[in-house]
């Protein structure tokens, strides 16, 4: 009897032992074929550069060299054989000429759009936006400019294996492409790439912002500064903000937010005796309309049309439960200025940052040309005895229409 269950289960121990060896082996077999695709991927990727990306990555003539090989790049590659990274890239645009920054609104031209055009025309979007991970730091309104807009993305790499957080701008004793360069010779004078870098597979360029600064330029004129400075400062601190924003129900639930930094401060520009001045505002996140609903305050406490102590009202939402009709301080001067991340440090190469310097000099200068023309149209249209006179009635006009909104401010904060 004892001898039928001893080859039982001596049996049963042979069978696991071969199963076992048989895992081990499949595994093993899984490995050497992971490590085979890597070598074929990578032999695909370097025939894929030699073929397609010489003639578009380029940093010499991108269009002519485009439409030469545009026979050659018939052939599609398969995304899943290009190689790629996660990146960041710094984005500088004048906002006057656009509708917002988004594409989402479908309103033309974006700067949004404008960037995916600028990167599948130089072949650095890899399938589409949705596959790229795409995100962006702020959504800045129609006109709104920015010197420091931050986007994540993959992008096409050198690197052969993905990766994150890598430093190296040399990918196997070859240099990365020079996104910078290659990014701003395919897209409009009014945009510009700043700088790039490599980013962590988890970041987000909205969620993983720490702070963000935004500038508003004025000039002086009559307005009270010390009054506004002291007003602003009223808005630091943690608070809810839904009387100084453009109230967004369906996508926005909360409206607390915190404000780390404010202050007036003049500029070193000025014109006629006219100082120009700016805003400067730092936190966390702001809401929608936020940063000009502030403003238009400041500038009534500033024309004297309202008193300091507004803010505190205004910011008191269980004494002011629904926003006065006041109206929004234009987009055109407002900039978002810098998007603060950690342990992420933006590159540009040399030859990049002398083309940057030399298009924004070249920029200025036509902007400075511009206005000039501007001045001189001026002096011919209106006789020089009726200047003052015009001036006046536009500063009574501006006052009157003040003392409209303040009363109505009023009317409804009693409401």
């Amino acid at each position: 009897m004892t001898m039928p269950c001893g080859n039982g289960l001596d049996s049963e121990s042979t069978v696991e032992t071969e199963l076992a060896s048989l895992r081990n082996r499949v595994k093993e077999l899984e490995a050497e074929n992971a490590k085979l695709l890597l070598q074929v991927s990578s032999c695909q990727c370097q025939q894929m550069e030699v073929k397609h990306d010489v003639p578009v990555l380029d940093s010499g003539n991108l269009v002519r060299r485009s439409r030469r090989g545009r026979k050659r790049a018939d052939k599609v590659i398969p995304t899943h054989l290009i190689s790629k990274r996660f990146v960041a890239l710094k984005i500088m645009y004048f906002g006057k000429r656009f509708y917002g920054f988004s594409a989402e609104a479908q309103m033309e031209p974006s700067i949004e759009s404008e960037i995916f055009k600028a990167l599948e025309r130089t072949r650095l979007l890899v399938g589409d936006k949705k596959d790229s991970n795409y995100s962006r730091c702020g959504r800045t309104d129609r006109g709104v400019s920015s010197t420091g807009q931050v986007i994540a993305l993959f992008l096409r790499s050198r690197l052969k294996t993905p990766s994150g957080d890598s430093e190296a701008q040399k990918i196997n004793g070859r240099p990365e492409y020079d996104y910078v360069r290659v990014l701003n010779r395919a897209l409009p004078d009014d945009i510009r790439v700043l700088g790039w870098s490599p980013a962590p597979l988890d970041f987000h360029a909205r969620f993983s912002c720490s702070a963000r600064e935004y500038k508003y330029f004025f000039w002086r004129q009559d307005l009270n500064l010390s009054a506004m400075d002291i007003a602003g400062k009223k808005f630091i601190g943690e608070h809810d903000f839904r009387n100084f924003c453009k109230m967004d129900v369906a996508n926005v639930h909360c409206y607390t937010r915190r404000v780390t930094f404010f202050e007036v401060s003049p500029c070193q520009n000025s014109h006629e005796g006219d100082q120009l001045c700016t805003f400067t505002m730092r936190g966390s996140a702001f809401l929608w309309h936020q940063i000009r609903a502030m403003v238009a305050v400041l500038f009534m406490i500033g024309q004297g049309v309202e008193s300091v102590d507004v803010i505190d009202t205004l910011l008191d939402t269980k004494k002011t439960p629904r926003k006065p009709q006041y109206l929004l301080a234009s987009e055109i001067p407002l900039v978002l200025c810098t998007c603060e991340f950690e342990n992420v440090n933006f590159i540009c190469s040399s030859g990049a940052a002398e083309s940057l310097r030399s298009h924004f000099k070249k920029e200025s200068l036509t902007y400075q040309l511009e206005s000039v023309i501007f001045q001189e149209a001026l002096r011919n249209c209106l006789p020089i005895g009726n200047v003052k006179k015009r001036r006046r009635k536009q500063q009574y006009t501006f006052l009157y229409y003040l003392v409209l909104l303040s009363l109505r401010m009023k009317n409804d904060l009693r409401n």
